[in-house]
């Protein structure tokens, strides 16, 4: 049956079922509704924006409910800014609490009936249960402020030169919201209204500091030339894979390591550049010929991305890490619940673990979930440090 939370907040268990606005309870009814909230908690639901890949209520409404819905969004939008303008928090207070229920009972009556529409037109998408995983972290990500070091970002506000970068930061209320649908590979991208983690200065970074007691930064060493090695039928060596490159490709010992790097990537992603010597081993044609049939790539986590023969290698190799990171991301998440530690952001191919020292004894176990992926296991590289722009390597 259709449903809807009425608000977001864990602290307002209001939903719209069945004509009438209840409690929200574990109901085994209660099937299918937009959007995936903090209420349903592991509860697997349909949720019809991941089935129309996060378009908006507005955007995939059908033309006999256009008008209903043009109306009741209008009315909902001003009730919305009418608290902004009265500066309450809409942090504070739960939404049923503020707008008449006569108007929520229309407003969500529509909605339901938006929602129906997807999920009976739209085809379920193959990685739906990944999605759906993936949607539950970020909401609790997103649920949580940064811990922004206040005394700093108002030394660097009061300079001109970072008045304007600055801006963004402040406007977005500290908290980290990002849009699973941004990019065709699956790589997160963050909305408008987000702090801007993914394309935050380096100069920036030490404004964020950890709720707990430290930021532990976990990524993969070079992962995506480990995802190919995997693609290519290898099993994952334990060294870092560029001096296990220096010595099963390039087989020559006087090589930097940083020269090794350079030459392997300007193979890797050019496809007119050629290294026989990586060919042989890293085997692009292999994984191209498995992966792409011409016009779509079909990565092995259900992704299909439209593409043509020059992009095609780069979306296999991108697509399918994005998504190894992100399951990786989501076994963290669901080994940290209940604790105090949990996941405070990700950035492209590293997650940072707001870490509090009650949980030190389960670091071990974290690299070991984070290291064990679909693919063998990654060789991990860990950081460790009491603000995000000073991490120091953690031998482990």
């Amino acid at each position: 049956m259709l449903f809807q939370v009425i608000d977001k907040k864990n602290n307002c268990p209001e939903i719209f079922y069945d004509g009438k606005i209840i409690e929200y309870k574990n109901h085994n009814e209660l099937t299918k509704t937009w959007s995936y909230v903090p209420h349903l908690k592991k509860t697997k639901v349909e949720c019809a924006n991941l089935y129309c890949s996060g378009k908006t209520p507005e955007e995939v409404c059908p033309d006999h409910l256009r008008q209903e819905w043009t109306e009741v969004s209008k009315k909902m939008k001003s009730f919305l800014k009418s608290f902004i303008t009265a500066k309450i928090s809409l942090d504070e207070f739960c939404t049923f609490n503020m707008i008449p229920e006569k108007f929520l009972l229309e407003f969500f009556h529509v909605k339901n009936k938006i929602t129906d529409h997807v999920l009976k037109t739209y085809e379920k998408p193959k990685n739906y249960d990944f999605l759906y995983d993936l949607d539950r972290v970020l909401t609790s990500i997103s649920g949580r402020r940064l811990n922004i070091d206040e005394k700093a970002f108002e030394k660097l506000f009061e300079t001109y030169g970072a008045h304007r970068k600055l801006v963004r930061l402040s406007e977005s209320g500290n908290r980290l919201v990002y849009n699973l649908f941004g990019t065709k590979t699956g790589r997160l991208t963050t909305k408008s209204n987000s702090f801007p983690i993914l394309t935050l200065k380096s100069n920036y970074k030490n404004l964020i500091l950890p709720n707990n007691d430290w930021f532990l930064e976990l990524d993969f060493n070079s992962a995506e030339l480990r995802t190919l090695l995997s693609l290519a039928g290898h099993d994952q060596p334990d060294e870092d894979i560029h001096m296990w490159n220096i010595e099963n490709i390039f087989k020559n010992n006087l090589i930097r390591r940083e020269e090794a790097k350079t030459k392997i990537f300007a193979w890797l992603y050019n496809s007119s550049s050629r290294l026989p010597e990586a060919e042989k081993i890293y085997d692009r044609e292999k994984i191209k010929n498995e992966y792409f049939d011409g016009s779509v790539v079909k990565t092995l986590f259900d992704r299909e991305i439209p593409a043509d023969n020059h992009h095609s290698l780069n979306y296999i190799i991108q697509s399918t890490t994005a998504d190894l990171l992100l399951k990786q991301m989501i076994k963290i998440h669901d080994f940290l619940e209940n604790k105090k530690s949990y996941i405070a952001f990700c950035v492209h191919d590293s997650i940072v673990i707001d870490l509090s020292i009650e949980d030190r004894n389960d670091l071990q176990e974290l690299l070991s979930i984070f290291r064990d992926t679909e693919l063998g296991k990654f060789k991990v590289n860990a950081k460790v440090g009491h603000n995000y722009g000073e991490l120091r390597k953690l031998n482990v």
